[in-house]
């Protein structure tokens, strides 16, 4: 098996180094302007500006308090098969002890992406490569803070009590995406610039910005109360039945079909996916296991069966946080496994080690890195309409 590696861009490499390069010099005036709640002095903020924007044009960036940590209903649990089970078990045991979630750091500096999944690429890659700090928290994209929904806020000299704010909340079929409406008893009262952003300010509370992302289609200030009025924190849960309605069960959709000649087809597909699922990952690796024992379709069974489940939860163990399965497709007596591998982590040999000994036969493999994951887009689109997409 040969791998074909690429580095990505020193540019890259170098802003991000530059800025933990220049961390201790920043760390105490930025904890101070914390602390305070007061702006950095103007020269600590031009200098991270600069550094932030080396990284990438379009990233932005903000200090300030983490959002706190609440034991939460079950219903919050993320039980998706790609969760940490550390941090499954984590969740479980704040449900009954809260404060087992708190005492952490007290400071969190954010990069804020936006739209731009390039500069949410950079924002993951600045925060992987971040040093330990007991008091700061790291955050690659603003998350959502459901704790600020019930303050004050401050926009432009208005103060707007977010306790009393009401959304309507619309499933747009066609575009997959949901439109927020917004009301404040004072709407009324506020220029049109104010209204738009304490809308869009409450949605990404409330959602989280890469959520915001994958799920908001539009956002809306409203004059009048909803007829059907939801909190805000309400939109969470709304996502989630969007990305349970677009896909399949725990985020995969499943394909069977048959060919004349070559005998059954089935094909796995994480779906709905997007670039803000896996940001860092951007190697794409494919692997051909060919499999033995098989049936007169020719899909693995018994002992084949069993031999490549104990093959994936393996290549899962070792990937962890670092790659991801996206498809595979099983046809002819071989399996193909599409995957999605973080370059920079150093995983890469490990899991090609986990495929030197497969018994049944010749394992193939090839990689190239593909931030834009052309490879997986082409795949899938040859099931647009099974997907729905």
């Amino acid at each position: 098996m040969a791998l074909f590696r690429r580095r990505r861009s020193a540019d890259s490499t170098t802003a991000v180094t530059a800025f933990w390069d220049a961390w201790p010099e920043v760390r105490e005036p930025l904890a101070n302007a914390v602390e305070s709640g007061q702006p950095a002095p103007a020269e600590v903020a031009d200098r991270v500006t600069g550094l932030v924007k080396g990284i990438h044009p379009d990233l932005d960036w903000e200090v300030g308090r983490p959002p706190e940590q609440k034991g939460g209903d079950i219903e919050d649990l993320d039980l998706s098969p790609d969760v940490d089970p550390s941090a499954l078990l984590e969740q479980l045991a704040a449900l009954d002890d809260p404060s087992r979630l708190t005492g952490g750091p007290t400071h969190a500096i954010t990069l804020r992406p936006g739209a731009s999944d390039d500069a949410r690429i950079m924002s993951e890659r600045w925060a992987r490569s971040a040093p330990s700090d007991d008091q700061w928290v790291f955050q690659p994209v603003r998350p959502a803070d459901h704790e600020k929904l019930t303050s004050v806020l401050t926009w432009d000299d208005h103060e707007l009590d977010l306790s009393h704010v009401s959304v309507s909340l619309r499933v747009n079929q066609s575009t997959g995406k949901i439109e927020v409406g917004v009301y404040h008893p004072d709407n009324m009262f506020l220029p049109d610039d104010v209204r738009r952003g304490v809308a869009e300010h409450v949605t990404l509370l409330a959602l989280g910005e890469d959520d915001v992302v994958r799920w908001i289609g539009e956002t809306m200030s409203l004059d009048e109360p909803p007829l059907d009025p939801l909190p805000p924190t309400s939109m969470p849960s709304v996502a989630r039945q969007m990305a349970d309605l677009l896909g399949g069960a725990n985020g995969w959709v499943t394909l069977e079909g048959a060919h004349p000649l070559f005998g059954a087809v089935r094909i796995l597909v994480r779906h709905p996916l997007t670039r803000r699922d896996f940001p860092a990952l951007s190697l794409y690796v494919q692997v051909v296991v060919p499999f033995a024992t098989m049936d007169a379709e020719k899909r693995p069974i018994e002992a084949s069966e069993a031999a490549l489940g104990d093959l994936e939860a393996r290549l899962e163990g070792v990937l962890g946080r670092n790659g991801a399965l996206f498809a595979q497709k099983t046809e002819r007596g071989e399996r193909h496994y599409h995957y999605y591998l973080d370059p920079e982590s150093g995983v890469l040999p490990e899991f090609e080690a986990q495929l030197v000994d497969w018994p049944e036969g010749k394992v193939k493999l090839r990689s190239e890195l593909d931030p834009d994951w052309s490879w997986f887009n082409a795949f899938r689109r040859q099931y647009r309409r099974e997907l729905g997409s």
